[in-house]
């Protein structure tokens, strides 16, 4: 497992076009950060719910929310969303096309295509058990709908695993409108069963621990067919996530309820950022939408296809491909009469204790393609980096580029 799975903030580098100014977000809705005892977890903290937040959530519709929420120049400075007439959907991949082998092939065009061009899609057929993820679904519905009570005996302590608010520090003291429960799911070893809600409700942690294993075998099948597209052998794809017995790899969980607000021209409900992690599997416990991706400078929102989860790449991912697929800008927009509620997984990777490009990328002498586009540097330096870069309000992945 990672020693921090935390949010970066944000670039909008689809291919063919310009980066645009990055914009400071704080956590991926989702991504985790590890508890870590260096120096700089220390940046960031997290802090409790409390019955005023509460009040605020619940009130909402009557007047305006606190100063911590206001992010009104934030909303302004970060671009349009697009208009309906405009509207574009996410590529759609079909696991179920994936493994026949008639249509393999082009569909792991469609895959590599979505990872190249938009750094996210929506897969269907993805084969992870319908009983897992109702039951995901229910003990996520039940958890942030008890009482406040109950859910901080499970709240946040000195690290930042556990329930309560995003992480707060660095560059911005505003709060995001949301309240999220973080934790690490793998390695088994890993895991903190002390902030796993055990009565609140019962079936949590059966069904946070079936799904993280459910989570875990897709992103195999998948990664196998990254591999495919990208030309390489699966063993080196795999092996960056799965290989070893290093705690620089892993999954974590983050599950996000975002009350409904009136004025969601005031507040975000995750502020615009990149997944620092590799893989970010993201399920819709309800229908809301919120989800946006950046592409041309614009916010395009994402409507989530029934039974579909939505897919995206990671900063790790992007080096690992040095570069072929794009980790995208992303954020959350509060709904003005309904909650949201998602339960997002978080793989990470790395090669050999590094974040750098797949070897088997970089054989080929004269390609172009064969340079590598990022230097490698060690997996804690990068995670430790990418901290104090958010403190800064700028993206550590933009200072591994090489000139």
């Amino acid at each position: 497992m990672p020693d921090l799975h935390m949010h970066g903030h944000g670039r909008d580098r689809t291919r063919n076009q310009k980066p645009e100014k990055p914009q400071v977000g704080r956590h991926a809705e989702e991504s985790t950060m590890a508890d870590d005892d260096g120096s700089a977890g220390k940046l960031f903290g997290r802090e409790k719910i409390t019955d005023a937040t509460v009040a605020l959530f619940t009130e909402s519709a009557n007047k305006l929310p606190d100063d911590r929420f206001i992010r009104t120049k934030e909303v302004l400075a970060a671009g349009a969303v697009v208009g309906e007439d405009e509207m574009l959907e996410l590529p759609v991949v079909d696991m179920a096309s994936l493994v026949d082998p008639d249509s393999s092939a082009s569909e792991t065009a469609k895959l590599g295509s979505a990872c190249r061009e938009w750094g996210f899609f929506q897969l269907i057929n993805h084969g992870v058990e319908e009983a897992a993820i109702q039951q995901m679904k229910e003990s996520a519905a039940q958890f942030f709908s008890s009482p406040l009570e109950s859910k901080n005996t499970v709240a946040v302590r000195d690290g930042f695993q556990g329930f309560g608010h995003h992480f707060n520090g660095g560059s911005s003291e505003k709060l995001d409108w949301a309240e999220c429960l973080l934790l690490i799911t793998q390695p088994v070893q890993d895991r903190n069963m002390d902030l796993w809600p055990e009565t609140n409700p019962p079936t949590f942690r059966h069904a946070l621990d079936r799904y993280s294993v459910e989570t875990t075998n897709l992103a195999r099948r998948l990664l196998g067919f990254m591999a495919t597209d990208l030309g390489v052998s699966q063993a080196a794809l795999l092996g960056a996530f799965f290989a070893g017995t290093g705690n620089e790899k892993g999954q974590s969980m983050s599950m996000h309820h975002y009350p409904p607000c009136r004025h969601p021209d005031k507040v975000l409900g995750i502020a615009p950022h990149t997944d620092t992690p590799a893989l970010t599997f993201l399920l819709h416990v309800d229908h809301t939408p919120g989800l946006q991706v950046r592409r041309g400078g614009r916010w395009f929102p994402v409507r989530p296809l029934p039974g579909a989860l939505v897919v995206n790449v990671g900063d790790v991912l992007d080096v690992l491909t040095n570069g072929a697929y794009v980790s995208v800008e992303h954020r959350v927009v509060p709904d003005a009469e309904r909650g949201r509620t998602t339960v997002a997984m978080f793989h990470d990777a790395c090669v050999q204790g590094l974040v750098a490009p797949l070897p088997e990328l970089l054989l080929g002498g004269g390609d172009a393609r064969a340079q590598a586009r990022y230097r490698s540097i060690p997996k804690l330096d990068y995670l430790n980096g990418s901290v104090i870069a958010l403190a800064q309000g700028r993206r550590f992945l933009d200072s591994l580029i090489k000139k």
